[in-house]
């Protein structure tokens, strides 16, 4: 029963094939071999177009090199408050941009509000030095509630981002997951609402260490083999990265592995609402459940052999847990079983 993290999962078996298939032999280095360029061409095929893509070994990586790509001096960019790139990144996507800075907007279930967007960016005038420019509005999809945006959500946040001239950066860690639950494809979700970058994400979803910063405006990507060359992220055997994406894409792996993640924390969710000891801070269609439940139960769940983490809520749901209550993060992955599932829910009985 493990729901710690969809990284805590292993390689899919396609994805591990794959790489011991790719293992032998000799292939040109530096993303020039003829699997890399096969990878490339099925990202174009994807995203419905030409795109610029570039390997990189983790999400993080792949986040501070886009923001890097469309720096600013005394750049800003606008990101929900509880987003990865704030909370969970270390400082890297302002130290890879040289001091730019992240201004966090608030929003509920982990989204970024439209309204709250508006006066961060009117907090920055065109002209005034002193508190620098905005550069670019980074979302998270699936966010770090497990909500995702409709694509709605993304066009109003994209309608803002053209109105100011800024790139629209999406953080795609678990973009299949989001991509599923929405019944989209990658251009209804990115292209046709005016995303401009993605950080492509396959780790979480069945790959070994597999993430892509695609640029969906090849133009926007003329510094991008510079930036990520001294980031230290362009691999010599970057042919086991695009050995991961050609299995994770082939007969759509990648979704099928993600519908499954997400029906997991379906059924998950399921179970929950019916254990009168816990309840869902809120529904989440992707891979990430948080129920609340007594902190004796948390301690009773862990003792059962139950891995997950105990999590601080956002901040706008923080008086839903009450003084002797916690909240949990449980994560589903396409290595999760009914079988797991089922044992969890029914120690909540």
């Amino acid at each position: 029963m493990i729901f710690t993290s969809d990284n805590w999962a292993g390689a899919h078996p396609a994805v591990a094939a794959s790489l011991s298939a790719h293992s032998t032999g000799f292939a040109a280095a530096y993303g020039a071999s003829d699997l890399d360029r096969k990878v490339e061409a099925t990202f174009n095929e994807i995203f419905g177009q030409d795109v610029a893509v570039f390997f990189v070994g983790t999400g993080t990586a792949a986040n501070s090199l886009a923001l890097s790509a469309i720096n600013r001096p005394g750049g800003v960019s606008f990101c929900h408050r509880e987003a990865h790139v704030i909370a969970d990144e270390c400082g890297a996507p302002e130290f890879f941009s040289h001091g730019s800075r992240l201004v966090p907007v608030d929003g509920a279930e982990g989204k970024i509000d439209p309204a709250n967007l508006e006066r961060e960016i009117a907090r920055f005038p065109a002209g005034f030095v002193h508190a620098g420019q905005p550069m670019a509005i980074t979302l998270t999809q699936a966010t770090e509630a497990g909500t995702v945006y409709t694509a709605e959500e993304i066009r109003a946040i994209s309608k803002i981002a053209k109105a100011h001239g800024l790139p629209l950066h999406m953080d795609g860690a678990r973009f299949a997951n989001a991509l599923v639950a929405l019944d989209l494809t990658p251009a209804q979700m990115t292209v046709e609402l005016g995303v401009d970058i993605v950080s492509f994400g396959g780790t979480k979803n069945g790959c070994w260490c597999a993430e892509a910063l695609v640029f969906l405006d090849p133009a926007m990507a003329a510094q991008a083999p510079f930036i990520r060359k001294r980031a230290a992220q362009l691999f010599s055997k970057s042919r086991f990265i695009s050995a991961q994406f050609d299995a994770y894409f082939e007969n759509g792996l990648w979704l099928d592995v993600a519908r499954h993640a997400n029906a997991m924390a379906a059924r998950l969710q399921v179970g929950i609402q019916s254990s009168s000891q816990t309840r869902l801070a809120w529904q989440s269609p992707a891979n990430e459940t948080f129920p609340i439940v007594p902190k004796s139960l948390a301690r009773e769940l862990s003792t059962k052999g139950a891995l997950f983490y105990e999590w601080a809520p956002p901040r706008s749901a923080a008086h839903l847990v009450g003084e002797d209550e916690t909240m949990l993060r449980l994560v589903t992955s396409f290595a999760t079983t009914e079988d797991h599932v089922d044992q969890f829910v029914e120690l909540l009985r």
